[in-house]
């Protein structure tokens, strides 16, 4: 066994990988590839995330796309990354899929070494460090972008971070959405949320925002009620991460479908009436 194993100095894990194994580092390999061959592989799409009063709802739909092709219909693209957290990514499946498996390992890592668990914002500043690691893949086209939503034990709320290819991180207020339908679930959100949602009201807000994606870009899939293939939905308070069950999922993606049988374009944001002009 290599020296390395038994002296680790670090409690990052990817930093001792980086040490003594940097070759099982996501996009460490030192990709060389002809020009194009990324946008043939399978891509994530659309994931949203919402606060609410007890915490966080993440959820994704279940398509990857290669090209203008349905790649995969129930793919996850929404995973626990410890008690208090959870991780959504879009792009490069394949990438983003062992980064979030170095991301769960490195704040078990440190979990395991410090005898304690990363606070909310330390563990969004080593997942920065993790993307920006991925540069030189992102500027081939292997770009992966995630998202992160969790509940902070010291003040009580849920939160969300973005980031970008080169590992900016940016705190979200409210609500927030990545991928190719995120502009048109950002849109849906708007109208929808409301400070102060209970846990269900976000759930149906992000659902409906899903379906609002789905409906406006090709490369997000909407829930497929033959194959009963729902959204990925997962919610993070103080009691910790859970996963909605398909029964879950499916009854909400029910009840949104039937909305939509008789309103195609969802619900209306309430109006607030302009006040009259005085006299």
């Amino acid at each position: 066994m290599s020296a390395a194993y038994l002296s680790a100095r670090t409690s990052s894990f990817s930093e001792f990988l980086t040490s003594a194994a940097p070759e099982l580092l996501p996009g460490a390999a030192g990709l060389t590839v002809p020009g194009g061959l990324a946008a043939g592989l399978p891509h994530g799409t659309t994931i949203v995330a919402a606060a609410f009063n007890d915490g966080v709802v993440m959820a994704g739909d279940r398509r990857a796309t290669a090209g203008n092709m349905i790649s995969q219909r129930d793919i996850e693209k929404v995973f626990r990354s410890d008690e208090y957290s959870c991780i959504g990514i879009t792009g490069v499946a394949g990438i983003g899929v062992d980064l979030v498996r170095l991301f769960q390992v490195e704040l078990e890592h440190y979990e395991k070494l410090e005898g304690r668990a990363l606070s909310l914002e330390g563990k969004a500043n080593r997942l920065a460090g993790m993307v920006r690691a991925n540069l030189g893949a992102a500027m081939q086209g292997f770009v992966v972008v995630p998202l992160l939503a969790g509940y902070d034990t010291d003040e009580g709320v849920g939160r969300i971070f973005s980031y970008d290819p080169t590992g900016g991180r940016y705190e979200e207020q409210r609500f927030h959405s990545i991928g190719s339908g995120s502009v048109f679930a950002r849109g849906s959100l708007k109208k929808l949320y409301n400070d102060g949602m209970e846990s269900a009201e976000a759930v149906m807000a992000c659902m409906q925002a899903l379906y609002d994606a789905a409906d406006d870009d090709s490369a997000t899939g909407g829930p497929d009620m033959t194959r009963r293939i729902y959204p990925i939905v997962a919610t993070v308070t103080a009691d910790g991460y859970r996963r909605l069950t398909d029964e879950e999922t499916g009854s909400a993606a029910q009840s949104v479908i039937a909305e939509r049988m008789s309103d195609p374009d969802g619900p209306n944001a309430a109006l607030q009436r302009a006040p009259k002009a005085v006299e």
